[in-house]
Order: structure tokens, then sequence, then C-alpha cells
């Protein structure tokens, strides 16, 4: 869900169903924070604060107060902003999670890139998630898999 805007209804009706969230905040996301709590900056971390939207439109549509997480990546050294449900996670956790988003996205990019050619029409190899994870598994098993 990575787009050039967050839509809060949609992340609320998370909230509604117990699921958690973790997503990058834009720059134009006007957030008011609520209350600071300590991080580790020796993990990367920078801030670990309770806000709340404050604009109208958003905080409408998501009424709670969110976890903004702020975040220095040791590998690169981009700062990064996260923006969760999730209170009871480790603000490091909240980084590794989303860290591991981009490997699922680059997994099924590979995907889509070595998927067999029938004539003028692609194939498509896998319709979801549970198909993919047995299509990597046998392909790591095979000397033909490149990460």
């Amino acid at each position: 869900m990575d787009r050039g805007y967050i839509d809060f209804e949609r992340l609320y009706r998370f909230t509604l169903e117990s699921a958690f969230f973790v997503v990058r905040t834009k720059t134009n996301v006007l957030l008011q924070r609520r209350y600071s709590h300590p991080v580790d900056p020796a993990t990367g971390g920078r801030s670990d604060q309770t806000v709340i939207l404050s604009s109208l439109e958003s905080a409408s549509a998501y009424p709670d107060p969110l976890r903004k997480v702020s975040y220095i990546d040791i590998e690169t050294g981009k700062r990064l902003v996260f923006l969760t449900n999730n209170f009871s996670l480790p603000a490091a956790t909240i980084a590794a999670i989303y860290k591991q988003r981009w490997q699922v996205e680059l997994f099924f990019k590979w995907i889509k890139q070595h998927r067999r050619k029938s004539g003028s029409r692609s194939r498509s190899t896998c319709c979801s998630p549970s198909c993919a994870n047995s299509l990597n598994w046998k392909l790591a098993s095979t000397k033909s898999y490149r990460s």
C-alpha cells in the first residue's frame, strides 16, 4: 500500500478488524504529537511518538491515535518515518517489519520477471501468497534459482 497518498479510511478498517499496519508517512501528513516515548539510538531509533491526525479530513477517516516511529537505517543512513497502529512492538521491530515488506515486493517482482512466456501471452505462475511461497521453495531447491 505504498502510493502517493495514505488511505486513512482503509487503515482504520484494518484497526477495526484488529490487524496492525506499518506504512511510511508522507511529508505532507499533518500530525500532532501527544506523547513521546524513549528510544534506543544504538538501534537507529530517532523518535517514538503517539500522534493524532490534525487535518479535518484525515482525522475523520482515522480518529484513533497512531504511533510515529522515526528511524535511521544504519546500512544506508536514510531517515525513515513510519506510522503504525501497533503500540506494543519496539521501534526497531516496526522498522524491521517495513524492511521485510520490501523483500516480499522484490520476490513478487522476481516472479513477474521470470514467469514463462507462452507465445504472445504470458502465463502467470501464481495467484496467491501461499502459491508464491511454494514456488519460492521449489525454486530455491533447484540450481536455477537466483536471488
